[in-house]
């Protein structure tokens, strides 16, 4: 990339920047032009070529791949000067998603072989990896509760047993809880891991937990434990925290319970009446089996910041991203992503030292910038997702999301003309932000704005497929910028060599010029547009 000082000097242009958002000296103007300047055919292949290498395998997340790219583009921060501001004084936001299922669980009570998600239900988030165990004794302890005023484990030994208590609490009259003394349900009613832990604590082998309202629960279950969908979490063995359970029917519960029935329901009635804990002792041949597999993805996302320069501005941030990880190596064969989404990755690379380079001539951004480019999209959006849940600068004071998703090929329906650029979503919650890419394009890049995708009609349902959307649906104002698929969309064949760079940079001064003004107009953007949902 040329240095900005020399573009300067050969700059001839200084019409008034910001004829949409105020003014500005010519001097900025200048700065403006050049540093988008900088963004050049030359550097846009460096990048791609590197990025969608046979070196880099595709960049699945999870990858040695990945990670790879992950410290490529650490270093292009670094080596402009940019502050770490991720995990530990790093470049990267580390990030987990896991799925866990049961391989097999199985539940024998009295000879019986009972179903899972008919009879009972276990969740495998709750469980710990393994289980299997028999018991000749199950014993009933009331609530499982152990609180100041109220405890079901006064004087029971509980170490290596199954326990078999009712969801919620014991209530007197008027409602009032004999665990708190006041009127109305606790956290021990509304929170069962508090139940769960302390029996971890006590030693409980497992615990059944008597539903009361098993009939709808039981479905809401289902849906979740047989969703494979990767979830956001760093791995933890819950055994580690929580005694291993289930939740029954009251028909299995009376299965368990067997002769012993009567005495349990005047158990009950004393803990409710007369605030007394009481346990009953149930003989039964149960046997329970849980295995279940656990599928962990960690990946990077990769921050550089550039800081605002005015201090009653620099705490809001426009965020700019694009993903770069891709489909990885499916044998010997190697998808190298190169539009998608290399394209994107190497145009905000260069977004990003475009305004490192107005700021080292000493008129940088207002407000400041986060570039990241973010891994998982290819999984569901996940590095996205992970970052609008965990935010590195609060999403309060995040102004947009400017998300870049394949803009190096040209698609058929403009075959006959490559500078065009499909707009998605900059006037779903903000009409300012659609306003400012129209002027930032009418001005420098002349690009045919395609808003067919924009559409809510739209059946491909762009709008809620690239990174921008979990922003959007936390109430940022996003634009995406995408150039339609081709016929070697998540395939081998998208490769470096049939990229259109020039095309490429064009749009990637379009990014520029919309997130300068973004970064840089005398008011924040309004969000001005219902959600639609």
């Amino acid at each position: 990339m040329k240095k900005l000082l020399g573009l300067l000097l050969c700059c001839t242009s200084v019409v008034g920047y910001g004829q949409y958002a105020g003014s500005t000296s010519a001097e900025v103007e200048e700065i403006v032009r050049a540093s988008a300047a900088t963004i050049t055919v030359s550097d846009l292949r460096n990048h791609l070529t590197t990025i969608a290498s046979d070196e880099f395998e595709g960049r699945e997340t999870g990858t040695e791949g990945q990670r790879k790219a992950a410290n490529y583009i650490a270093k292009q921060f670094a080596d402009l000067g940019l502050p770490a501001v991720g995990d530990d004084g790093s470049y990267f936001q580390k990030i987990s998603f896991i799925s866990e299922n049961w391989s097999n669980i199985e539940l024998n009570v009295n000879g019986n072989t009972l179903r899972h998600l008919w009879d009972y239900y276990a969740y495998p988030t709750d469980n710990g990896d393994k289980a299997a165990t028999k018991f000749d004794e199950v014993l009933f302890l009331g609530y499982g509760i152990d609180a100041d005023k109220y405890s079901d484990y006064k004087n029971v030994d509980v170490a290596g047993k199954a326990i078999l208590i009712y969801a919620g609490e014991p209530m007197g009259k008027d409602s009032l809880s004999h665990v708190s003394g006041q009127r109305g349900e606790t956290e021990w009613s509304k929170d069962v891991s508090k139940k769960l832990s302390v029996a971890k604590e006590k030693g409980v082998a497992m615990v059944f937990i008597i539903d009361p309202e098993f009939k709808n629960n039981v479905g809401i279950a289902r849906r979740t434990i047989l969703n494979r969908r990767l979830k956001m979490g760093w791995s933890k063995n819950p055994a580690d925290n929580f005694a291993n359970n289930c939740f029954i029917s009251t028909k299995v519960a009376k299965d368990i319970i067997g002769g012993q029935f009567k005495k349990v329901v005047k158990a009950r009635k004393k803990i409710n009446k007369k605030k007394k804990a009481r346990s009953v002792k149930l003989p039964t041949d149960l046997a329970l089996t849980m295995e279940k597999n656990v599928r962990e993805l960690l990946g990077e996302n990769v921050l550089g910041f550039v800081e605002g320069s005015d201090p009653d501005k620099k705490e809001e941030v426009v965020v700019v991203t694009a993903h770069y990880d891709h489909l990885g190596k499916r044998g010997d064969d190697i998808y190298y992503g190169a539009d998608d989404n290399g394209s994107g990755t190497s145009s905000v690379l260069e977004v990003c030292q475009a305004f490192v380079e107005a700021k080292k001539a000493g008129n940088g951004p207002k407000r400041s910038v986060l570039f990241m480019l973010v891994s998982g999209e290819e999984k569901g959006l996940l590095g996205s997702e992970y970052y609008a849940q965990h935010p590195i600068f609060p999403l309060a004071q995040t102004v947009a999301n400017v998300n870049v998703d394949m803009v190096g090929r040209v698609d058929e329906k403009h075959a006959e003309n490559p500078n065009y650029i499909y707009v998605i979503g900059s006037n779903r919650l903000s009409t300012e932000l659609h306003e400012i890419n129209e002027a930032a394009n009418t001005k420098y890049t002349q690009l045919e704005l395609d808003y067919t995708y924009n559409a809510e009609s739209d059946p491909n349902r762009y709008y809620y497929r690239s990174d921008h959307y979990n922003f959007a649906e936390k109430g940022v104002p996003a634009i995406f910028y995408f150039n339609g698929t081709h016929d070697d969309y998540h395939r081998t064949s998208d490769t470096v060599d049939k990229i259109n760079f020039e095309k490429m940079a064009n749009i990637a001064k379009l990014v520029f010029h919309t997130s300068w003004e973004l970064a840089n107009r005398a008011d924040r953007i309004k969000v001005d547009v219902l959600p639609k949902k």
